[in-house]
């Protein structure tokens, strides 16, 4: 039964997470024409709130057991971030010969990704 149980749980957090990341896309990607703003942005907003899940796991391994971390880790970050969609916009981008902004696109995402990863940790050990 508690297998059931974490199955739905992912089961909304990714369907919710998608929805958020189509809307969120919709709103930004319009923004620039060589820039993807709405699969930069999920993906930055993605890493910032799973360093804050996964910092508030370590203090309280009780919400890694609970339904806490599957929903908001697993589902909700999981279906919120899409890397399948960031390789086909840097595949887009090389073949329209925006090498620039396949460069700026690839190198920002890493870097803001892995800072915000950073910052969400750094900020669940004030919560």
């Amino acid at each position: 039964m508690e297998q059931i149980k974490t199955l739905f749980v992912l089961f909304i957090g990714g369907g919710l997470g998608t929805v958020l990341r189509y809307a969120l896309s919709k709103l930004l990607n319009p923004l620039s024409e060589h820039f993807y703003w709405g699969t930069f942005s999920v993906n930055i907003i993605g890493s910032l709130v799973l360093g804050i899940v996964i910092g508030f796991s370590y203090k309280n391994p009780i919400l890694y057991s609970n339904t806490f971390y599957p929903f908001l880790a697993i589902g909700l970050c999981g279906g919120f971030t899409t890397f399948s969609t960031f390789a086909l916009e840097n595949q887009s981008l090389l073949k329209s010969g925006h090498f620039l902004e396949f460069g700026l696109y690839i190198a920002s995402s890493l870097v803001m990704s892995i800072l915000a990863i950073g910052l969400g940790l750094w900020m669940s050990k004030f919560a």
